[in-house]
């Protein structure tokens, strides 16, 4: 991809019409009937990228000639939100300053930049979320204890510590109050600033060992003020026993998670009970901070449901007084250390069906962190089968992790981490036919909704199922129920969890709108998703296996055993009567010089310079065309610029064959003619 020269002309491809330019324009995003809403009360979904530097010559923050091309090139790809992660990062990689007073906590030159990016990003019909505690490196001349115990963010400790909560708080004023010269509003002023986030990934449990002395006595002393307010004299008596200590000693908290597992029963739920409300409290008195105190009227996160190896109905329980619901997830984590295999032929394992165990009726459901990381010989999967899903499920916004801006003009084009789309020459065309989909609502939403409800104790119990119960951890559930019908929590303190309509064992799933198939073959192998709708249609996964697939304007016969190919309207008429086409299909991507260990859990070598592709080769017929004339289709490169010159497509009975693979690409311009 060649983000700079794209920038420098009109593409064919561009999507930017999907984005209502400036950001903020109808006053600031609200709820309205549980989803997001701009302030004139009409549905909006965001479509976003996190914005990081993790590869090599990466530059989270931009310079501000850099800013005016990343802005045009996010918004060219569909982009309507971006996830601000790591601003609480030391210089040059975030704005804090190293050493830090709290009069001033934030580099000035840092800050212009950033205000500078944001300015042109909100130009361009763009929103932002910003997360106030990623990574941030809390110091001894703060007034923070063993900051060399301390990793990044502090999680755990930093819901708890009363320095750092109060830490936490300047940091949201000074960012938040803080005038951007360039749109001349604060950002509590900014109806552009979208969506806030209390921080990322950061919960607190049973088992949870503190990083030193000071901070375990902190909790200790915590804990035996809670359970003066919540237990009898009597039970705390019995908890000072069952933990074996005399007299009027501190009760104190299990600090390993075996400990749990084989935890007394009052002492288990005790310490649940205490956490939950610890957490709860923490988020509630941000939130109070941020809407009192600031006047912040962007809707606000308190953190993301993300560890799908345990129950996530605990932080879920402690986080239901915020606006929005989160979840995060990738498929095959680089830390995972497993074999790098399709999801699409495990679908109950799915990024779909983990992140839908999160999503809560009456409330906006986002997932601000999500991927399908590189490398992957099938990674190209990922996008167009959440995009699909989610519509299904009437989520409100998609984050993916995460783009990451180049600081070097000749910066040479390949993947340099497990995570960077920016130069993946398959996720970033799959990106502007995402945007087309999920934006548009080209996926309908089920058309029933499978509600379910948990008791505290359930909650809490959920915490001691073993990972094979993942993700779901609930008795009964059937796991390929998000595949066919839209699904929410209808409480946690209510009613305990009733019984589920078991699904008919079959290797085909098919949504309730008939739009999704999920098919796979007797071995649970060859998988394939379809996508049909009027606007956009879609084949995903071995699609040679399963032979000629007709949906309803197009048909595929490839030379490739996996691949995606990808057919969108670029405007607001289906398909059959379109004048313009966006095909993605792409299979493989990997680095020159790229080489897998030989459990292919990882590379040796992540390699180098250019990326390569594999591109679908075949036969694609397009069927259905009303009244056309001729179709002709156009090669595009990685700077969104035509290749070559446009081929007329021969017709046969009705019907037209669109040659694939003749010029090595992932993405072409269908233009139909009347």
């Amino acid at each position: 991809m060649d983000h700079r020269r794209g920038a420098l002309a009109r593409s064919p491809v561009d999507v930017s019409f999907l984005l209502d330019a400036p950001a903020g324009k109808h006053g600031f995003i609200q709820m309205k009937d549980g989803h997001l809403a701009t302030g004139d009360g009409r549905r909006i979904r965001f479509w976003g990228v996190n914005i990081t530097d993790w590869s090599k010559g990466s530059q989270q923050i931009p310079s501000k000639e850099d800013s005016v091309f990343l802005a045009s090139t996010l918004a060219r790809f569909g982009v309507n939100s971006v996830r601000f992660q790591f601003l609480d990062l030391d210089v040059p990689r975030g704005l804090l300053k190293k050493q830090r007073t709290d009069v001033e906590i934030f580099d000035a030159d840092a800050l212009d930049r950033e205000d500078y990016f944001i300015a042109e990003l909100e130009r361009r019909g763009i929103y932002i979320d910003f997360n106030l505690l990623v990574g941030r490196r809390f110091l001894a001349e703060e007034g923070v204890k063993d900051v060399d115990l301390l990793h990044q963010g502090s999680k755990g400790t930093s819901l708890y510590d009363t320095k750092m909560i109060e830490l936490q708080k300047e940091y949201a004023k000074q960012l938040l109050t803080h005038r951007n010269p360039y749109t001349k509003l604060t950002y509590v002023e900014d109806p552009a600033v979208a969506i806030v986030e209390i921080n990322n990934e950061n919960a607190i449990s049973t088992g949870f060992r503190a990083p030193s002395e000071f901070y375990r006595d902190e909790l200790r002393g915590l804990y035996n003020e809670w359970l003066a307010k919540h237990r009898s004299v009597a039970e705390r008596e019995r908890l000072r026993q069952v933990c074996e200590v005399a007299g009027e000693a501190a009760v104190p908290l299990m600090e390993r998670k075996t400990q749990v597992a084989q935890a007394p029963t009052e002492r288990f739920y005790a310490e649940a009970e205490f956490y939950n409300d610890l957490q709860r409290d923490y988020f509630l008195e941000m939130k109070k901070y941020l809407r009192e105190r600031l006047k912040s009227r962007s809707l606000i996160i308190a953190t993301a449901d993300h560890s799908h190896a345990n129950s996530g109905y605990p932080i879920l329980r402690a986080t239901t007084g915020m606006d929005i619901i989160d979840g995060h997830t990738y498929w095959q984590h680089p830390e995972s250390y497993v074999r790098k295999l399709p999801m699409v032929n495990d679908p109950e394992n799915s990024t779909v069906v983990e992140l839908s165990r999160s999503a809560l009726a009456g409330k906006p459901y986002t997932v601000s962190e999500v991927n399908n990381p590189f490398p992957n010989d099938y990674a190209g999967e990922g996008i167009p089968i959440l995009a699909a899903y989610a519509g299904l499920q009437d989520w409100d916004a998609i984050y993916w992790y995460t783009f990451e801006p180049k600081s070097d003009p000749v910066w040479k084009p390949y993947v340099g981490d497990a995570f960077d789309i920016s130069l993946d020459p398959l996720k970033m065309p799959e990106l502007a036919a995402g945007a087309l989909e999920f934006l548009r609502g080209d996926v309908a939403k089920a058309r029933t909704t499978s509600e379910r409800s948990y008791s505290e104790q359930e909650v809490f119990d959920s915490m001691l199922i073993p990972t094979t119960e993942r993700p779901y951890y609930t008795d009964g559930f059937p796991l390929t129920l998000p595949l066919e019908h839209e699904v929410r929590i209808s409480s946690l303190s209510g009613p305990p969890t009733g019984t589920f309509v078991k699904s008919i064992a079959s290797n085909t799933i098919v949504s309730d709108t008939h739009e999704l198939k999920w098919s796979l073959d007797e071995g649970h192998t060859n998988g394939l998703v379809t996508v049909n709708t009027p606007n956009n249609q879609a084949l995903i996964g071995f699609v040679k296996e399963h032979g000629a697939i007709s949906l309803q304007n197009m048909s595929a016969e490839t030379n490739n055993h996996f691949c995606t190919i990808w057919l969108s309207s670029m405007d607001a008429l289906p398909i059959a009567k379109s004048a313009r086409l966006l095909l993605v299909a792409g299979g493989r991507a990997e680095n020159t010089g790229q080489r897998w260990n030989t459990a292919r859990t990882g590379v040796i070598s992540l390699g180098e310079s250019p990326t390569l592709v594999e591109p679908v080769t075949g036969l694609l017929t397009l069927k259905g065309l009303e009244g056309a004339r001729s179709v002709k289709i156009q090669a595009i490169d990685g700077a969104g610029q035509s290749l070559g010159a446009p081929v007329e497509v021969r017709k046969e009975q009705g019907t037209w064959k669109v040659p694939l693979g003749t010029i090595t690409t992932t993405w072409y311009e269908i233009t139909v003619e009347r």
